[in-house]
């Protein structure tokens, strides 16, 4: 990080410098709420599609409350509402990783319901003339259909992720936002809000367009087979 500073000078070189090394805490809660909320939601699903009612009563009622929920508000009853309603001290990390991993949750499991059920009714029924159980069924003849047609909207969601974390600064928690509004509230010269926050649009931005490259292209991959 010296050739930063060594680079763009003082205190420039040191903005950038600490705004980069922020972007890592926001790559990390990001992964940890993509895969927990990934592996929490392919729970969720499976109880919206099992041949049970009440199972699917459960599973429809937790996608329809946190969903109906705004990040923000999950954000402020586990970061801030809990701790102080039960004396605990719950630091940011644990609260910040619990909402968006029963926010990244809710949606995923959505996405990938709705990719099962695209799958064409003939092909359960093909199923069950070959006397499959609803296990096979899933694992031989569906599942390996809507993985296809989920890849592309998981891949962008994870892009919502990575901009939910800049809420995550509200409960203290300490990424690529928190960091960027210090540096925009300080009264060092050259630390201006219309400084701050354009270089740090720049960092997002380098952060998801990757990804929104990689699920279009998915996505036309995708179509193409198909069609």
């Amino acid at each position: 990080m010296e050739a930063l500073s060594i680079l763009f000078g003082q205190p420039y070189g040191i903005i950038i410098s600490q705004l980069i090394l922020a972007c890592k805490y926001t790559i990390y809660l990001s992964l940890i709420a993509f895969i927990g909320g990934g592996l929490f939601g392919a729970f969720i699903t499976f109880l919206r599609i099992i041949p049970n009612k009440l199972l699917n009563f459960f599973g429809y009622a937790y996608t329809w409350l946190f969903q109906s929920l705004p990040l923000l508000m999950l954000l402020f009853i586990l970061g801030l509402g809990v701790p102080q309603l039960l004396g605990l001290d719950i630091d940011p990390w644990i609260a910040a990783t619990m909402a968006l991993i029963i926010f990244t949750s809710a949606y995923l499991a959505e996405v990938w319901r709705g990719a099962i059920t695209a799958i064409p009714q003939s092909q359960w029924e093909a199923s069950r003339a070959l006397n499959l159980n609803f296990i096979q069924t899933m694992r031989f003849i569906i599942l390996p259909q809507a993985v296809k047609y989920s890849v592309a909207p998981t891949i962008s969601f994870l892009i919502q992720i990575i901009k939910g974390t800049s809420l995550c600064y509200i409960i203290g928690f300490q990424d690529l936002m928190l960091i960027g509004k210090r540096w925009a509230n300080s009264p060092v010269p050259g630390s201006e809000p219309y400084i701050i926050f354009p270089a740090m649009a720049v960092l997002y931005f380098f952060m998801c367009y990757p990804l929104a490259l990689l699920a279009k292209y998915i996505e036309n991959k995708t179509l193409m087979k198909t069609s």
